[in-house]
């Protein structure tokens, strides 16, 4: 979840994406268009006593709909602080959190797998969420009749708040209620298992909630299909984290012997008639085996027809390259491919010497021959004692 940074609290940084920049505007001016509608709502459920026809003339309805929207996703943050203070005191370690098209999101450098952590991790945010509308309605109390802005702006954010909190306890993975419901099922069985039921039903709400929305708010149908493919993903890298447990990179790696490399005075050229005959798009590029860069098909087609053999690979070499360890678990090297975008990742030693090259299709092979085979690269267990019947 990409976005710029606004500021850090307790140590996290929180975000915008672009996306936060079109629905905030469109939130207020729907909240605008719908001003006496939403003030009949909080007389008859909260008796606010608001008398809708100051509120409703001039900017008024636009000053109250911004001010509604930014209460709103200050809640949203507050929300995703409740899940992200809880986890930093389990020791899990949080990268941000970015408000976005669909409200916020925590973002973990890992999940938790223990059902205690996850259970009250999950249930925090609902709980912030609660206390911020309950909050909104102390507030809505103190706030003479008189005062019927202020008023409409706290009865509306407790009234929102526990709906959102109440909403995001239903069952679909992975909003709060999903990650609940893995936590309860993950009591009694493997996460990896646990993961997949709760995708199930996960799958299934955002089927429903994709059904109510074609009858009543395209909103929801957008947030059907954020819950299914969501739900779909970590599912699936939920599979391929317990398949891959236990495997090290250099269990998956194509090894030096076996890699093909370049020279960083190969003229592009060449290179391009070698990445045809060989059918690769992508090599290391080494001096002495050490690795010094990565050039990929993209980077050798950049330099015009004309030119290419007056440049050299040197020329036109990434050299900020991310790389792996041999012993670093497979599921890292996979999750730094899909974080930075890439395809494979050269394997150095400490001294920084090229002794092979993971890629994608190394890591679906194995993961598949794991997958196929039923086994996995788990440490053996001591065998269990006899006992006498």
């Amino acid at each position: 979840m990409r976005g710029f940074r606004i500021g850090s609290a307790f140590g996290i940084p929180v975000r915008l994406n672009w996306t936060f920049l079109i629905v905030l505007p469109v939130f207020a001016a729907f909240i605008a268009w719908d001003l006496a509608g939403l003030v009949m709502v909080l007389n008859e459920a909260l008796g606010a006593g608001i008398d809708p026809e100051p509120l409703t003339t001039g900017l008024m309805p636009w000053g109250l709909g911004l001010a509604s929207a930014i209460g709103l996703f200050a809640g949203v943050v507050l929300h995703e602080f409740g899940h992200s203070l809880v986890a930093l005191r389990y020791g899990y370690e949080i990268d941000s959190i970015t408000l976005w098209l669909l409200g916020g999101v925590a973002s973990f450098a890992e999940f938790p797998e223990d059902w205690r952590h996850e259970l009250v991790i999950a249930i925090a945010g609902p709980a912030v969420s609660v206390a911020i509308g309950l909050g909104s309605y102390a507030a809505f109390l103190s706030t003479p009749p008189g005062i019927g802005p202020a008023r409409f702006v706290f009865g509306y954010l407790a009234m929102l708040n526990v709906i959102l909190a109440a909403f995001n306890l239903l069952p679909g993975f992975p909003m709060d209620g999903g990650r609940i419901l893995r936590a309860l099922l993950a009591r009694n069985q493997p996460h990896a298992q646990a993961t997949q039921q709760a995708a199930t039903v996960g799958k299934l709400f955002a089927f429903f909630l994709g059904l109510l929305g074609l009858f009543s708010n395209w909103f929801l149908i957008l947030l059907a299909f954020f819950i299914y493919i969501a739900a779909s993903s970590e599912a699936q890298q939920t599979t391929i984290k317990a398949a891959f447990e236990g495997v090290r990179v250099r269990d998956v790696m194509t090894p030096r012997a076996a890699l093909e490399t370049v020279a960083e005075d190969a003229p592009i050229s060449a290179l391009l008639s070698r990445m045809f005959t060989e059918r690769h798009v992508g090599y290391p590029v080494v001096r002495d085996d050490d690795l010094v860069g990565m050039i990929t098909l993209e980077d050798a087609a950049a330099v015009r027809e004309v030119e290419r053999d007056a440049y050299n690979v040197a020329d036109v070499m990434s050299t900020d390259v991310m790389t792996v360890t041999p012993d670093a678990d497979a599921m890292e090297a996979f999750q730094r491919m899909q974080q930075y975008d890439v395809g494979r990742l050269p394997v150095v030693d400490e001294s920084g010497t090229l002794v092979g090259l993971v890629s994608r299709t190394d890591l679906m092979r194995a993961f598949n021959v794991i997958r196929e085979s039923g086994q996995s690269r788990r440490a053996p267990q001591p065998p269990t004692e006899a006992r006498p019947r």
